[in-house]
């Protein structure tokens, strides 16, 4: 992250010791988005070392078998670090893909410096918590041209691009080649069985996966229409609508995060990328919907790229928004993941 030697309040590196520190480093990194909840890390610590590596027990063979909705998933979590870090006051130093003998280990994060965080870092890092991702459609009103310009610098920041489909053939593309994910997906028996086993029924005790309070049982529908994923399978789960809701719903603002290359360093910036992002949209009180389906058909991620893109790899394609809807997913506690 961006450091600056301006004092602030409530840092709490110099008076936390070696274990609070690495402690409260995770808690920030558990709450990282990743591809339906799986949460596909482990770390090992050292002394003012934290290790980040890639758990490939839990990643999507069918959906994701080379591992780059894995390892942006990981990115997401390194940036949780770093962000938790500034928290407490130290200068997060992070090495992507530090050791090439061991390719689960996807960055090594150390710490010695002590600089105060400045308030846009405290900002970032209070909406760790508090950040969801949102499933459906949004309220009217879209984010702000400045705001979209904000998010397009932060994602520059990690080495990513952010552009925004300006015009309404650009998003009506987008949503088609979502659609057509969506429908292969479904007619997947592979895939379908894939994600049944990532979907968690109403009161649930595992603590991963996409449980009922994570979307609605009946998703808004925007214009153009970007299909979700079938996590209720037909049987009604999800969050009751409310009835306060407004009757039209927007698709928001649509974009694609990318990047140059497209390698496994650049899945992980993507994924710290996406997440920088996300807290800054969160700071703003914007949400975001993620869809990676038409990323996962090599075809529609390669049509994409040349076709609707012409800058760089897509990494993930995002809906910005503002949304009156709460969602909640769980996340597997500290012991489990820290060795």
């Amino acid at each position: 992250m961006n450091v600056s030697r301006e004092p602030a309040t409530g840092s709490a590196g110099e008076r936390a010791a070696p274990e609070e520190v690495t402690r409260l480093a995770v808690a920030a990194a558990v709450l990282a988005p990743s591809v339906h909840n799986t949460q596909p890390w482990w770390f090992s610590q050292g002394e003012h070392e934290l290790s980040v590596h890639a758990d490939v027990e839990r990643r999507l063979d069918v959906a994701d078998p080379a591992g780059r909705e894995m390892m942006i998933s990981c990115g997401a979590a390194l940036f949780n670090i770093r962000a938790a870090l500034r928290h407490l006051g130290y200068v997060p130093v992070a090495g992507i893909l530090p050791d090439p003998d061991r390719p689960g280990l996807l960055a090594r994060v150390t710490w010695r410096e002590q600089i105060p965080a400045v308030e846009y870092e405290e900002q970032l890092y209070g909406q760790i918590e508090r950040r969801h991702t949102h499933r459906g459609a949004f309220l009217p009103d879209p984010p702000s041209a400045q705001l979209l310009k904000a998010l397009g610098e932060e994602a520059a920041r990690e080495g990513a691009m952010l552009g925004i489909a300006g015009t309404g053939d650009e998003r009506a593309a987008l949503a088609a080649a979502v659609t057509a994910a969506e429908h292969a997906a479904r007619r997947d028996i592979a895939r379908t069985g894939e994600l049944a086993r990532w979907t968690r029924p109403p009161r649930s005790p595992r603590r991963d996966g996409v449980p009922a309070t994570a979307y609605p049982a009946r998703p808004g529908h925007g214009e153009p229409d970007f299909p979700g994923r079938d996590f209720a399978h037909g049987q009604g789960w999800g969050l009751p609508p409310s009835m306060m809701a407004p009757l039209h719903r927007s698709a928001g603002v649509v974009a694609l995060l990318t990047t140059s290359a497209d390698q496994p360093a650049d899945w992980v910036r993507s994924g710290q990328a996406l997440q920088r992002v996300l807290l800054a949209a969160s700071v703003s009180g914007i949400a975001a919907a993620l869809h990676s389906q038409p990323l996962e058909f090599p075809e529609l991620r390669e049509f994409i790229r040349i076709r609707l893109n012409g800058r760089g790899y897509p990494q993930m394609l995002l809906r910005f928004g503002a949304t009156d809807e709460v969602t909640v997913s769980p996340r597997r506690v500290v012991e489990e993941v820290l060795l």
